[in-house]
């Protein structure tokens, strides 16, 4: 069994900041790319940030210069450090994962998602 927890979500005023983090547990063999995606209401899920295994990252043109992924193997984790943040950026997020488990093959795995609210 494979789990992806986030947190780090809340309400924050235009130009704030938030950092989101997300930890993988279970029966992992092993990840590859990690990353951050987001839906506003009404809109589809669209692709916020990602980080592979060497640490290469990927970003949406929207959060280029304001968002920074991370990640820290040892830990399983992925964070996503979020700066000057504007109203149009207020959607759930979620932490996506390409996982390895004990006895499978590699398949992607979500998070529940956690809100983020950009909002005076």
């Amino acid at each position: 069994q494979v789990q992806l927890v986030e947190s780090g979500g809340g309400l924050v005023q235009p130009g704030g900041s938030l950092r989101l983090s997300c930890k993988a547990s279970g029966s992992i063999l092993a990840i590859n790319t990690m990353g951050w995606y987001r839906q506003a209401p009404g809109k589809q899920r669209e692709l916020v940030a990602t980080i592979t295994i060497l640490g290469s990252t990927n970003y949406a043109d929207s959060v280029k210069g304001r968002f920074t992924i991370s990640r820290d193997s040892a830990k399983k984790t992925v964070l996503l450090q979020m700066n000057s943040l504007k109203p149009e950026d207020t959607a759930v997020y979620y932490c996506g994962a390409n996982i390895q488990a004990y006895g499978l093959d590699y398949s992607n795995y979500w998070g529940q998602g956690t809100q983020v609210t950009v909002s005076a």
